[in-house]
């Protein structure tokens, strides 16, 4: 089929990080990615994605702070009139070097936030880190930018949603996005820690539409965990249909864990223009359109909203990136999510989390 629009580029400037958060959605072997791309390379991209259509670029990593190039690379995405977002932990920048991004062309951030308690947020991102993150929000806002604060929910924080939105209120968060894990890289290394109960995702949602009723800002977005939602979700809105990632060595891929996926080509930007990558590459092609479903997915009347669901979830539990994602209850390996439902319903709620969780480079218990 022909490639569509790509709408939002996905910068990953780094996968270097001063956290060791439990759920990081990096690759596992992402100590094998370098950072290939220097600020000329990335402008290059920039160039190129806004030629195939962008609009938005989200630098991201790791933590693409910690790029001594960023102001750079920031005021080359403003140059191709690209929207730029940064996407940080708020750990490793001043407040004259967020100044000097915001005169480059930067127009919003979007920080991460482990928890509303200082001690549970440091255990999570394994590192003490949650007051320079307040501090850091409060830069954000003095620089008149708009500030999303992003909180991944588990079973160890979900009781607390309703301060989370209390902190997101008090740092004048523009938007507070309360993201249920999703159980892919570090996450699925943990789920058993993390999977939270039915009832913990229902009363958290619960305090989301009283705040929503209550309270004009922040904008709230509560996104349901895979493994609770009553049918699949099409991921990254359709395997390269909108978005458009390319990695710190410049392998240019539709999702995060693509590359995980054995079997798929992609090619990277250093070889080949960004629009072979994104319209020829075989990779980007392979799970495009209708053509690779099989049954239950190839008749279903859902087919062309959730794509089939997610491939990468669908290679991680049913050892099949082309099987119906086992989150829809129609697929055959549905049993799955009902057996780690299940475990999570008998699984003790915990504050802290037990030890043994797997930390990003790390390992604890």
């Amino acid at each position: 089929m022909k490639a569509p629009r790509p709408y939002n580029l996905i910068a990953e400037l780094t996968y270097r990080c001063p956290l060791r958060c439990v759920y990081c959605s990096n690759p596992l072997a992402y100590r094998e990615v370098r950072d290939e791309l220097d600020a000329s390379d990335w402008l290059r991209v920039f160039r190129a994605a806004a030629e195939l259509g962008a609009l938005h670029v989200g630098l991201t990593g790791g933590e693409p702070t910690l790029r001594a190039d960023l102001e750079e690379i920031v005021r080359g995405a403003t140059r191709y009139d690209l929207y730029a977002h940064l996407v940080t932990a708020g750990t490793t920048l001043s407040a004259e070097g967020l100044e000097a991004l915001r005169a480059a062309g930067l127009r919003s951030v979007q920080l991460s936030i482990q928890d509303s308690k200082p001690d549970a947020s440091d255990r999570i991102a394994g590192s003490a880190s949650f007051e320079r993150k307040l501090a850091f929000a409060r830069f954000v806002k003095a620089q008149a930018l708009h500030l999303s604060l992003n909180v991944v929910l588990h079973r160890h924080n979900l009781e607390r949603v309703g301060e989370l939105i209390e902190l997101a209120r008090a740092l004048d968060a523009d938007r507070l996005e309360l993201a249920n894990a999703q159980y892919y890289g570090w996450a699925h290394v943990n789920r058993a820690g993390l999977l939270p109960t039915r009832a913990q995702v229902d009363d958290a949602a619960s305090v989301v539409r009283a705040a929503r009723e209550r309270f004009a800002r922040p904008e709230i977005l509560f996104v349901l965990p895979d493994f609770h939602r009553a049918r699949p979700k099409p991921c990254m809105g359709g395997w390269g249909r909108q978005n458009l990632l390319v990695r710190p060595d410049g392998v240019a891929l539709p999702c995060h864990a693509a590359a995980e996926i054995p079997g798929l080509e992609f090619w990277s930007v250093a070889d080949r223009s960004l629009r072979a990558c994104w319209e020829d590459a075989p990779g980007m092609n392979a799970f495009r359109g209708e053509a690779w479903m099989r049954e239950p997915c190839r008749s279903c009347a859902d087919r062309a909203r959730d794509f089939g669901g997610c491939r990468c979830q669908a290679l991680l539990l049913a050892g099949d990136a082309a099987a119906t994602d086992p989150a829809c209850p129609l697929s055959p390996h549905h049993a799955l999510v009902r057996d780690a439902r299940a475990a999570a319903e008998d699984a003790a709620v915990t504050s802290p989390p037990p030890s043994g969780l797997a930390y990003r480079g790390d390992r604890i218990g």
